[in-house]
């Protein structure tokens, strides 16, 4: 099966989303978060996942509870989606040049949810996305998908560079760690 739908609604958000870790439909988001929507479209493509996603919410406030809950949402289907996690290779790593940027996205679906963010940021937001919603939105993906996540952007000067380089490598580790490699769980204690 491979796939999921959720819907989520707040006080502040309304978020419905229809995953699939195969890419046998299309991807299509909409967040009223420009810039955001790129990264989330640049994720999918790179995941080889099939993604839509619409969110509606409070951005008269400001882009933070609609960036936090799609990460939660993102990761409850990511969750749902691996299932028992038979035969799935847990482990995903991946280096993504960008010009001057390098980003280092290294992961490991261990139902132990943990996230590392080293990323020095200059900009306040690009678009009206808030660059400080990166690593609050990797942390809630992560908490909700039972992800641990290590992130590292060890050299680059250009913020938009950076942030894409981030969801393009995250897409990538994950689009290995999901993969199916085997018929067994992969742990020695037999569950993950």
């Amino acid at each position: 099966m491979r796939s999921a739908t959720a819907k989520r609604t707040t006080n502040e958000t309304d978020i419905a989303i229809q995953l699939s870790l195969t890419s046998d439909g299309e991807t299509t988001i909409d967040t009223g978060i420009g810039f955001f929507d790129h990264m989330l479209t640049l994720f999918a493509f790179h995941g080889g996942f099939s993604l839509q996603l619409k969110a509606q919410g409070d951005l008269h406030v400001c882009d933070h509870h609609i960036v936090e809950d799609c990460g939660i949402l993102l990761g409850d289907c990511f969750r749902e989606a691996l299932g028992d996690k038979i035969g799935i290779q847990r482990y995903g790593h991946f280096m993504m040049a960008m010009d001057e940027t390098l980003a280092q996205v290294t992961l490991d679906i261990s139902n132990r949810a943990y996230l590392v963010y080293h990323c020095d940021i200059k900009r306040e937001s690009i678009g009206s996305f808030s660059c400080e919603m990166v690593p609050e939105f990797l942390r809630a993906f992560a908490n909700h998908a039972g992800i641990t996540l290590h992130v590292n952007v060890p050299y680059g000067t250009n913020d938009h560079h950076k942030i894409e380089a981030i969801f393009k490598a995250l897409g990538r580790a994950l689009k290995e760690a999901c993969a199916i490699t085997s018929d067994q769980v992969p742990s020695t204690k037999g569950v993950l």
